[in-house]
């Protein structure tokens, strides 16, 4: 059995979450690339020394989290950061028509800096640590709704000023250009009054009441890779959260 597959007697995590733990890191080494077609189910159950349906579960599993895409009559893919699928996964803010829209960003201010007390707490970093501290206006309809920091642990994007644009979704920008894949997210969320800076930003009366949205971003390997804090204008907008 390849050795990235335990075989300890007391191992009590099933055999395909194993197996996909294997698969995913070779896509947090590079090994496997965006777009790259995989190896047949039949071709990776004999590498790993397993059954093609541990495989195809493992597969499944990888599916269902968006990591990889299965292509009918074509194979299985690694998935490409698409703009509109990953922005609607992770940005949760809803017409109050119920209409969905991408939003548009400006950049302000893109500084690497010290890391603050919290960023050090939220990002697990050394005491001078180093971030990355980006500044945007977000924008719905072409009105201002978002007034949005993002603060990255800067030896995990080396560089990141270079970058000649950064996108609207820079959740495709670190996994093209960094190769770290956001895999999920965990929220804050608090009602918070504008301050004389969000009103500038947002051309709203300072006071107004905002939906602060506190959130840190993983990694594949559990890793926390974004510390972001958006200031949202809902006076048309509100979250809206599909449980299932």
């Amino acid at each position: 059995m390849e050795a990235e597959i335990s075989e300890t007697a007391f191992e009590l995590r099933p055999l395909y979450r194993q197996v996909r733990e294997a698969m995913v890191s070779r896509l947090i080494d590079g090994r496997w690339q965006p777009g790259q077609m995989l190896p047949s189910e039949q071709q990776l159950a004999v590498e790993m020394g397993v059954s093609q349906g541990t495989v195809r579960k493992a597969l499944d599993s990888l599916a269902a989290d968006n990591l990889v895409m299965r292509r009918q009559g074509r194979g299985t893919f690694v998935a490409e950061p698409e703009e509109g699928r990953l922005l609607f996964k992770f940005f949760k803010l809803t017409a109050d028509d119920g209409r969905r829209r991408l939003p548009d960003s400006t950049v302000t201010a893109l500084v690497k800096t010290k890391a603050s007390a919290a960023a050090r707490a939220k990002l697990g970093l050394p005491p001078r640590g180093l971030v990355w501290d980006l500044r945007r206006t977000r924008f719905l309809d072409g009105q201002p709704v978002i007034a949005e920091e993002i603060v990255l642990p800067a030896g995990r994007f080396p560089a990141l000023d270079r970058v000649e644009t950064v996108p609207n979704n820079v959740y495709a920008l670190y996994s093209a250009r960094f190769g770290l894949t956001v895999a999920h997210a965990v929220e804050r969320l608090k009602a918070v009054a504008a301050t004389a800076a969000d009103a500038e930003q947002l051309g709203c009366p300072a006071g107004t009441p905002l939906l602060l949205i506190d959130r840190i971003a993983y990694g594949l390997d559990e890793a926390p890779i974004e510390w972001r804090v958006s200031r949202c204008l809902t006076d048309a907008f509100h979250y809206g959260v599909d449980l299932k």
